[in-house]
């Protein structure tokens, strides 16, 4: 199996296009969204509809929760807090619809599926360090767990001695006798300052999963939500990646 996973489209539909054309040429089986399809960018719409046509299970993340009044945003910025109340005025009924029926952790036999952690799912806490990556590999029931929510691709491994440590790199072997949290990155706005679309392919028979990153035209999604009336900085960070 070829699973095509990504997370934080954040409205992005430049960055969301350009990925799923990559994703062409992967022979992906099936596709899966570790949540924030909207929030901060200028297509919710738009974007809600490819991700709900395209993936098999899309989990819900808390930009996703908070433009249908399912989460509070008393910690979210003040840019932040603009761009989930604009998202949630120019929703139509369908992507309503569709981001409350999110759920917030998904699990099958090869994988599980979290925007934040597993401990406090409803919460949206950061994948910040080790300690935080020790609750939810001790709640881990599969060996692979694939979070999003940083905006920045990452890996965190359990060994067969219950040692903790962090990985760099784009392509890491998945051994069983491990556990693994993989963050995905970000489609539509990353963080670690590479302006790139980031997005993960994980082969469950070559048991190997590799993080990828795409240009994209970002002048255009920088110029669509200025148009749109969100902040400039939302805009202008997709330049820098950060």
């Amino acid at each position: 199996m070829r699973y095509g996973i990504f997370s934080d489209v954040h409205s992005n539909l430049e960055a969301l296009d350009t990925v799923i054309e990559a994703y062409t040429k992967e022979k992906i089986d099936k596709y899966l969204c570790v949540g924030d399809v909207v929030g901060y960018g200028a297509n919710p719409k738009e974007c809600i509809e490819q991700v709900r046509m395209l993936t098999m299970v899309t989990v819900a993340g808390n930009h996703d929760w908070a433009s249908v009044n399912l989460f509070a945003t008393d910690y979210f910025n003040p840019l932040a807090k603009v761009a989930v109340s604009w998202t949630g005025r120019i929703l139509d009924e369908q992507g309503r619809y569709f981001l409350e029926g999110l759920a917030l952790v998904y699990k099958n036999e090869d994988l599980t599926l979290v925007h934040g952690t597993l401990d406090e799912p409803q919460d949206f806490n950061y994948m910040a360090d080790d300690y935080i990556a020790a609750k939810t590999l001790a709640l881990l029931e599969t060996n692979i767990c694939f979070v999003g929510h940083t905006h920045v691709a990452e890996i965190f491994i359990q060994d067969k001695d219950n040692r903790i440590y962090y990985q760099g790199g784009n392509k890491i072997d998945i051994k069983e006798e491990n556990k693994y949290i993989i963050n995905v990155g970000s489609v539509g706005q990353p963080r670690d300052g590479n302006p790139n679309a980031c997005y993960c392919v994980y082969d469950t028979v070559k048991k190997e999963a590799q993080i990828k990153r795409v240009s994209y035209d970002i002048k255009t999604a920088r110029e669509k939500i200025i148009g749109a009336g969100l902040p400039q900085f939302l805009g202008d960070r997709l330049i820098i990646g950060r």
